[in-house]
């Protein structure tokens, strides 16, 4: 099962406003573990960053300037999404501007039933927490040293630890380190020892029922069941 987990940055909280993304951050998941292919773009969204979304994620107007235009991306970020379901902490904020973005460029809008929400099955799982990606983060021990300003690309690498542990993706088994210089996530899976039982247990069966399952067996089943194999 491919799932990928989205985050967006804009310049302010709504698009009907003349606002748009300016950072877009994808990472890929097969079967609740991270592949360590990502998707990440950066954006000129043709327009000023006000300075309080600049305090929030850090993107100024000068660093956007000779940055892609979204149409130049938009066909790149489709084939890396393909039909998977999309994971995103707040979904409707950001398939809100990934829709108002794309019919600009004249292309289908993404439904919102395509998104699997966090905070949706946050609220679901431990009603009453708070449910900012930060403190979900903190409740699950999710290391957030290296988050001093939003970005898109880390903030889907800690929605995708959230997801996991949310959905009970492995996670009493998997650890899920940061990445590594060149780019990859470490995977640790922590070992387990098997130990055999000292004592074999007793048959809880009588001897009338096991004379009666070797009956059936001769009759219905003859010399070749699987139960006459030692």
């Amino acid at each position: 099962m491919r799932e990928i987990v989205l985050d967006t940055e804009t310049t302010g909280l709504d698009p009907a406003d003349g606002h748009r993304i300016v950072e877009i951050g994808c990472v890929e998941l097969i079967d609740h573990l991270p592949t360590g292919a990502t998707f990440h773009r950066y954006l000129n969204p043709e327009r000023p960053v006000p300075i309080e979304s600049q305090r929030v994620h850090g993107l100024t107007d000068a660093f956007l300037a000779d940055k892609a235009l979204f149409a130049d991306i938009v066909d790149e970020m489709h084939a890396f999404l393909g039909d998977a379901p999309l994971v995103i902490h707040n979904a409707s904020f950001d398939i809100k501007f990934l829709n108002a973005e794309l019919l600009r460029v004249t292309r289908p809008a993404i439904p919102l039933a395509r998104a699997i929400d966090t905070i949706d099955i946050a609220k679901a799982k431990i009603p009453g927490a708070r449910y900012s990606l930060d403190e979900l983060c903190k409740r699950f021990g999710i290391d957030l040293s290296a988050r001093t300003k939003h970005g898109a690309l880390l903030d889907a690498e800690l929605t995708a630890r959230v997801y996991l542990e949310l959905v009970g993706g492995r996670q009493t088994r998997l650890k899920l380190a940061p990445r590594d210089s060149d780019g990859a996530v470490t995977i640790q899976i922590a070992s387990t020892t098997i130990r055999a039982r000292p004592n074999i247990l007793p048959l809880r069966i009588s001897p009338e029922e096991e004379a009666a399952h070797a009956d059936f067996v001769a009759r219905e089943l003859g010399a070749e069941a699987v139960w006459n194999r030692r």
